[in-house]
């Protein structure tokens, strides 16, 4: 922990991946992918790396006269190259910006950073490729910072800075280490819990199947007791059995 720092000194992917930097498996493709490369910084750019900006984020619109204009106000710029594409001569929206001094090198990497410029919030940071040994960039799965929606965040940088690592106490426990061949993971639990079910269902299908079936038995009809017949019994009946008796 003496030597943890939230910027990187040097790049390492597996540590760029990593919101603190201790990570010792790759998360992600990209990951591997930057591990696995092999880059040389670009030998035809020219200017000092120390004195040299990284500007991002800029608006596709803006030219160079505007950034000329902006970052002019800090100092002395020396060399100002804004990276367009090959093929369509379009901006990808970064640029390079040399300064004469260190002084406004520092100042416009202080007062810069956020700067609204055609209404967009640059970033500003010092230029990484020649002077952050191990550097990878973005195209090859390197790079710092980047977007949540890419599930690919870079961590060292001034964008964002690793977190410090958490270390916990280790917990004593009074309990005797179970050996590593008598311990049961939670796939293993899992696996003979379903078991047991399907043992007990097939047991119960079994037992219902040598089960006699049995028709329900039926309600036997219900009669209308004896004093409900004799309150319901019309007197007229008496009468007439009386008179054909008399006869």
């Amino acid at each position: 922990m003496s030597d943890w720092m939230p910027i990187a000194q040097e790049y390492d992917p597996l540590k760029a991946g990593s919101i603190d930097g201790t990570d010792e498996d790759p998360h992600d493709r990209a990951v591997w992918r930057a591990m696995l490369a092999r880059y040389a910084p670009n030998r035809g750019v020219v200017g000092d790396p120390l004195l040299t900006l990284f500007v991002a984020r800029l608006n596709p619109q803006t030219r160079e006269e505007k950034l000329r204009e902006v970052f002019s106000r800090y100092g002395d710029v020396r060399r100002l190259r804004l990276v367009r594409d090959l093929v369509t001569g379009l901006s990808k929206g970064y640029a390079f910006v040399e300064y004469r001094e260190e002084r406004a090198l520092l100042r416009a990497h202080r007062d810069a950073d956020g700067l609204l410029i055609d209404q967009h919030e640059v970033f500003v940071d010092y230029e990484l490729e020649r002077t952050l040994r191990g550097w990878i960039p973005r195209r090859l799965g390197g790079g710092l910072g980047g977007k949540k929606e890419s599930g690919q965040l870079r961590f060292g940088g001034r964008d964002r800075p690793f977190r410090k690592p958490i270390h916990l106490p280790p917990v004593k426990s009074d309990a005797p280490a179970v050996p590593a061949a008598h311990r049961e993971g939670k796939r293993d639990r899992r696996e003979r819990s379903r078991s047991r079910e399907r043992h007990w269902d097939s047991r119960a299908r079994d037992r219902d199947h040598d089960r006699p079936r049995r028709w329900p038995d039926r309600e036997a009809p219900r009669g209308w007791p004896e004093s409900d017949r004799e309150r319901d019994r019309d007197p007229r009946e008496d009468r007439g059995k009386g008179r054909d008796r008399s006869k």
